[in-house]
């Protein structure tokens, strides 16, 4: 039975700072000197508030705004315009608090994203935070928002672009997924400049940077997601709350993976294609790259994978369960999404390919030290 929409989740988010969606899109810019430092001093990982074994991936993330990933929420539509290419709006809660709202039945990114967020935020790596609902019910929505948004942008031509958007009318869009934004300022030179995964190398431990082996596990893991479409504005140079410098900068920067929906397999949730995306480019030289992958790797180079990156890589994964990981693929809409084929409608189809990726990452001889490829420049 379905739940009493949007009431009892207002009330939970009452107490949330309301967030204007221009600040979300429009933040103030910084030199590039002082981006540059930021970025050398970003951490990737940090350890999970929640030991791994407790880590519940059947439902939505915990906390006071959270709400059951059964219930029909309810938000009344703005106009600001969202980035990308899939169909989203921007929809304000009546707690003032405004938040993303993707949709669409045959996207197959929004399964893929709260798949990918859930795990992980899990395993200590920065993301943002989605939630699933049984429907979004929206007030005062044009039938087809992102499309209406889109046009109202190109041509400024309010009433023909919102046709159909009226106050007292209501859109529901089932299955839809509410995006949250971890909290904190967006550490740029340039609108949506984010960061590439070319720059990880510029990262100092000595000024307070990730280490090596931080950057390398998430280089490794992000493989075994094969997160391809990792251009810059699909990650945050981000300084969390009390943080901030007068200066523009971050006492503590944290880079973050911001938009995770092109992720297992080519075809995002295409099981057969993800199981055959190798982990190694060159095992002996413990070489990963994207290169197969759709744009060609974008801003992944090939990398060598340090001894003691892939060792804590695996003090990451080898703890996860079967039934954490079946809950994950179940949970999430992955092994449910409608277009799938074969056994990727069955979750522990989805958890053996893991499993196994876990595998490949954990045979055969050692890697080359940290120290050893730093110094050679690798």
């Amino acid at each position: 039975m379905r739940r009493p929409a949007a009431i009892v989740l207002l009330a939970l988010v009452a107490g949330c700072r309301p967030a204007d969606p221009a600040a979300l899109t429009t933040p103030s810019l910084v030199s590039a000197r002082v981006r540059d430092e930021a970025l050398a001093s970003a951490r990737v990982w940090r350890r999970p508030s929640t030991p791994l074994a407790r880590a519940n991936f059947a439902d939505n993330p915990a906390g006071p705004a959270s709400f059951p990933a059964d219930m029909e929420v309810a938000c009344r539509f703005t106009t600001e315009l969202p980035g990308g290419t899939t169909p989203k709006f921007y929809c304000a809660l009546d707690s003032g608090e405004v938040v993303k709202v993707k949709y669409g039945r045959s996207n197959p990114e929004l399964a893929a994203e709260v798949a990918a967020t859930r795990l992980l935020d899990a395993l200590g790596f920065a993301v943002d935070r989605m939630y699933m609902t049984a429907s979004v019910r929206c007030r005062g929505c044009p039938p087809f928002p992102f499309v209406a948004l889109r046009c109202l942008a190109r041509t400024g031509m309010k009433a023909a672009c919102l046709a159909g958007a009226r106050p007292g009318r209501e859109v529901i869009f089932p299955g839809a997924v509410i995006e949250r934004r971890l909290p904190g300022r967006r550490i740029q030179a340039r609108p949506d400049q984010g960061w590439t995964w070319f720059e990880l190398d510029r990262i100092d431990p000595s000024r307070g940077g990730s280490s090596r082996t931080e950057v390398d596990a998430l280089r490794l893991i992000a493989v075994l997601l094969a997160h391809w479409d990792n251009k810059g504005s699909n990650q945050r140079l981000l300084c969390p709350g009390e943080q901030d410098r007068p200066d523009g900068g971050c006492a503590r920067p944290l880079l973050m993976v911001q938009d995770l929906g092109a992720t297992f397999g080519p075809a995002k949730i295409d099981l057969h294609n993800w199981r055959n995306v190798a982990i190694w480019e060159d095992r002996a030289a413990c070489r990963v790259s994207m290169k197969t992958l759709p744009f060609a790797g974008a801003t992944f180079p090939p990398h060598r994978i340090s001894e003691e990156g892939r060792q804590f890589a695996l003090s990451l994964l080898r703890p996860l369960t079967w039934e954490q990981l079946r809950m994950l693929f179940d949970r999430s809409g992955v092994a449910r999404f409608d277009h799938l084929v074969g056994d990727a409608h069955d979750a522990d189809a989805w958890v053996a390919a893991f499993m196994a990726k876990v595998d490949v990452i954990a045979e055969g001889p050692a890697c080359a030290a940290a120290a050893d490829l730093t110094a050679r420049g690798e």
